[in-house]
């Protein structure tokens, strides 16, 4: 099992920039994909952005060439570097962490979420 407390949200105009923080409660080396999810109000939960294991990126089209996603495994943190934000990035974010097990099992855990709010 592994706890994530995300930090980093809040209040931003548009145009702005935010950067979130996702950190785990051991290490990262191990998990298979780590990601962030969006929520916002009446909507699904989409993905986001996720970077696996090797380091290898994938990006929803309304959000690419403006987040980025990296991780840092030494201190067991992912991060999303958000530019040019819009308000309809607007979302409470949150972080993933997948593992996959035998049999094609796959263990997902979830962070508690933090706002984001972009103003026009």
């Amino acid at each position: 099992q592994v706890q994530l407390v995300e930090s980093g949200g809040g209040l931003v105009q548009a145009g702005g920039s935010l950067r979130l923080s996702c950190a785990a409660s051991r290490s990262i080396v191990s998990i298979d994909v780590m990601g962030w999810y969006r929520q916002a109000p009446g909507k699904q939960r989409e993905l986001v952005a996720s970077i696996t294991s090797g380091g290898r990126t994938n990006y929803a089209d309304s959000v690419k060439g403006r987040f980025t996603i990296s991780r840092d495994n030494a201190k067991n943190t992912v991060y999303l570097q958000m530019s040019s934000l819009k308000p309809e990035d607007t979302a409470v974010y949150y972080c993933n962490a997948r593992t996959f097990g035998a049999l094609s099992t796959t263990y997902d855990y979830w962070g508690q979420g933090t706002q984001v709010t972009v103003s026009s």
